[in-house]
């Protein structure tokens, strides 16, 4: 993956926490989203790539929403951030950068295709945040890995999960596959806008669950994204994304396949699959969603909802 070395950026769409304090790393938000072992007995996966919420208040049960003060997005300002990361020369030299260049890619896809839909898109900011941040769904720390918050319609990410991603799960990683988890991240955006998210029952667990559903929505937004990622334009015309390989597809769907439900039980909790634990889909249903979404290239190929088999 290669960004376009005139592509210019815009970091207003990043709010840069990154060491506004906090509590630190230890504690684990749950239920608004997070990777946790439960009882040491089965891992269930609330979280990683996913965040749909939890509840229509987008409230962050388990005790955890009066935590410390943490990082305040609000009173961010991200003037280092936007001396550092100005075009996709920047990008292509720094990770924080190629970060900045992917969300303005992804969001100026949707602004542009969900008045297709019939809906306006409205742009939902990323946090960088390390250690412990405070959102609209309460405080949360660095164990629930990326997230989307509904309340605050922010994005939240401790940038460090990309290297757990690699060390923890094993994936490949690279530049695509961090823009994969952003991607699917601002699906939950676009669900949030179409009123999908507060349509979902999110008490429900299993295979087919609305939990599973709309993570395996949010994996073919993603693939939707990736399918036109090279032709979305900048601000001055130029493609944010110069190129992607199949070697990018390839990882994508590596690390679709590393955090399905089955691949976390069985490789990071007791070795056992429980289907009715369920929450974000199998490895090989994330894996079908994406590639569905990056081959269809089209939103309307994404309602897994309606979906008599989810694969």
């Amino acid at each position: 993956m290669q960004f376009n070395d005139d592509a210019q950026l815009d970091t207003s769409q990043v709010q840069d926490a990154r060491g506004g304090g906090g509590l630190g790393r230890g504690g684990l938000a749950v239920g608004g989203g997070g990777l946790g072992l439960v009882g040491l007995i089965v891992v269930v996966l609330f979280n990683v790539l996913g965040g749909g919420g939890g509840s229509s208040t987008g409230a962050l049960p388990g005790g955890l929403g009066s935590l410390g003060q943490g990082s305040n997005p609000n009173s961010i300002s991200n003037s280092d951030l936007s001396s550092e990361c100005k075009t996709g020369a920047d990008a292509n030299q720094r990770s924080d950068c190629a970060i900045v260049a992917d969300i303005d890619s992804i969001q100026a896809f949707w602004a542009a295709e969900l008045p297709r839909e019939g809906t306006r898109y409205s742009k939902s900011p990323t946090v960088f945040f390390t250690g412990q941040v405070n959102t609209g769904c309460g405080a949360a720390d660095a164990g629930v890995g990326p997230f989307y918050c509904p309340a605050d319609k922010r994005v939240y990410i401790d940038l460090s999960f990309f290297d757990q991603l690699k060390t923890q799960f094993g994936a490949t990683g690279g530049a695509f596959v961090n823009a994969y988890v952003l991607a699917h991240e601002y699906g939950h955006h676009v669900q949030d806008l179409l009123g999908i998210e507060k349509q979902a029952n999110h008490s429900q667990t299993g295979a087919s669950s609305d939990s599973v559903r709309l993570e395996l929505q949010a994996d073919c937004l993603a693939g939707v994204w990736a399918n036109h990622a090279t032709t979305v334009p900048a601000a001055n015309g130029r493609p944010f994304i110069e190129n992607l390989t199949q070697a990018d597809i390839s990882a994508a769907l590596d690390t679709a396949g590393r955090i399905g439900d089955d691949w976390i039980q069985s490789h990071l909790g007791s070795g056992g699959v429980d289907k009715s634990k369920f929450t974000h889909g199998s490895s090989a249903q994330r894996q079908k969603w994406f590639d569905t979404g990056y081959k269809g290239g089209d939103p309307g190929g994404c309602d897994t909802f309606s979906a008599s088999s989810l694969g």
